[in-house]
């Protein structure tokens, strides 16, 4: 499982309220959530993310209000990956839950800049900015989270299990 694509990057402490403005949270539709994902730090963000793109940020982000709404609409816009120094204990348990591929790797965190191709191999831990070829390696994830996030989250890979069981 990898992903490849350009480089968003953010500073630390990005909370739960940047990811997704309380705001919004009247609706349940995932989809309009995802327009306005980082609209208070990157007005651009909705507009210029592709799939694949890879979300790179300081310590401790998704901290804040334990709301699962946060990597829900990262994953909506279509990013395929965050990495970050340090994740929010409850953003990192919501992220899996919900599918989103997350890394913690401070060295990457620290030296991949804004607008750099990043490629994530899941299966290695392996980050590579291909900008400047450099690799750095992250803690893969166990064989059975990720296949909570190829199945698309906990919810879908028990359906999934139930299913061949």
């Amino acid at each position: 499982m990898n992903t490849k694509g350009k480089v968003f990057k953010y500073p630390d402490n990005v909370d739960t309220d940047v990811i997704i403005p309380a705001r919004y949270l009247n609706t349940p539709d995932a989809k309009e959530l995802a327009l306005h994902c980082m609209e208070d730090i990157d007005t651009e963000f909705v507009g210029k993310v592709q799939a694949g793109d890879v979300m790179v940020a300081g310590w401790n982000f998704g901290c804040g209000s334990s709301r699962e709404h946060a990597p829900l609409v990262i994953k909506t816009c279509g990013t395929g990956c965050v990495i970050a120094k340090s994740f929010a204990r409850i953003f990192y348990r919501n992220a899996i839950n919900i599918g989103l591929p997350i890394l913690e790797c401070e060295a990457a965190a620290e030296e991949i800049q804004a607008d750099d191709i990043v490629e994530v191999n899941f299966d290695t831990g392996i980050i590579t900015d291909i900008t400047t070829g450099k690799r750095y390696q992250a803690q893969p994830f166990p064989p059975f989270i990720q296949t909570i996030i190829q199945c698309g989250g906990l919810l879908n890979s028990l359906k999934e299990g139930e299913n061949h069981g």
